[in-house]
């Protein structure tokens, strides 16, 4: 048995995210944390190894979907929650242990996909054997089609947000160099890794400043700046916390602007550790696997989670719309300072 692994409470702070999808945070890592402690301190279990406990389970699920019956579809509900608790702990054991791998987390990604594409057509297949109804067949192709275009989405947006971030750093430390300035820093992650600070009270100081001008944070804004959606222009950062001074670019402003509610509502999920992307793919996979099935209402459940999805990531999209014009005017005004500084 290892001793070196910590009390529970240490566990959690390290192998918990600071932001997770509610399904996750409420109903996975209660049952799961525990877990991971147990197997990292009596087993020689591996992340891979349960990755692959996972997907097993999950072709179990399936074959429980196949029969199309209810106490089957009950079966296999339980069993596809059981295999996402796994799902869950091959991370946290491999944050914990220092297990991780690249490898793994291909293994993890494709496996999911796998998981989901076999249980929903086999979901959609046992109820079609079972009534004839022929819309089965459909929602089989939008179960799989949903998911796919769900992270096919995800990786765009993170690839174009990396590169806005890589555009904008590399501008700062060219315009920056001869004055020995600190690094740049985005508002987006300041408000994550502080959302119980007071942003309101900051954002509205920052709001009267003209579209892309300077002005000093407040320590509140500060330490609540730790999160990649801000309001288009930048701060000067004089209290952020654990950072030197430097320059706070906000490529999220525009959409604060446009819907003020959005920061109180995010705060008040963030200090609960759950995203504001409240349908994602997991709460989709939720909804078709377990929720339908246990409630023998799968053509409701796969639509109302299909909408849902389709919603959330449609906003995302406009997020990302409005953020790439903040982007675009940051820009701007580096090109502008340039001309200022050559005249």
């Amino acid at each position: 048995m290892r001793r070196d692994i910590p009390p529970l409470a240490e566990v959690r702070r390290i192998t918990e995210k600071k932001r997770d999808a509610w399904w996750t945070v409420l109903l996975v890592d209660p049952v799961a944390t525990p877990l991971v402690r147990l197997t990292a301190m009596r087993t020689r279990i591996t992340p891979n190894q349960i990755t692959w406990g996972a997907f097993v389970l999950g072709l179990v699920s399936a074959a429980c979907f196949a029969f199309g019956d209810w106490r089957w579809l009950i079966a296999g509900a339980l069993v596809y929650h059981l295999s996402f608790i796994l799902d869950c702990m091959d991370g946290k054991v491999a944050r914990l242990t220092g297990q991780g791998s690249v490898f793994g987390a291909w293994l993890d990604f494709v496996f999911d996909r796998i998981r989901v594409a076999l249980c929903g057509v086999a979901l959609m297949a046992g109820q079609y054997d079972r009534t004839g109804d022929t819309v089965y067949i459909w929602l089989a192709l939008a179960v799989v089609g949903l998911d796919t275009l769900r992270y096919i989405n995800s990786l765009e947006i993170f690839k174009i947000r990396y590169n806005m971030r890589k555009q904008i750093k590399a501008r700062v430390r060219e315009a920056r160099r001869a004055e020995n300035s600190a690094e740049v820093a985005f508002m987006e992650d300041l408000l994550r890794n502080n959302p119980s600070a007071d942003i309101e009270h900051d954002i509205r100081k920052t709001s009267t400043v003209s579209e892309l001008g300077s002005e000093p944070l407040s320590e509140a804004g500060s330490e609540a700046a730790s999160e990649p959606r801000s309001e288009p222009g930048s701060v000067e950062a004089t209290d952020v916390p654990q950072k030197p001074q430097g320059q706070v670019i906000d490529l999220q402003q525009e959409f604060r602007h446009r819907f003020p509610v959005y920061l109180r509502m995010r705060s008040f999920l963030l200090r609960h550790r759950i995203r504001t992307h409240l349908v994602s793919g997991i709460e989709f996979q939720m909804g078709v696997f377990i929720v339908g099935p246990l409630l023998d209402a799968v053509i409701e459940a796969t639509l109302v989670s299909g909408a849902l999805l389709l919603v959330f990531e449609l906003a995302i999209i406009y997020k990302l719309l409005l953020s790439t014009r903040d982007f675009t005017r940051t820009i701007d005004s580096f090109d502008r300072d340039e001309v200022a500084t050559a005249a």
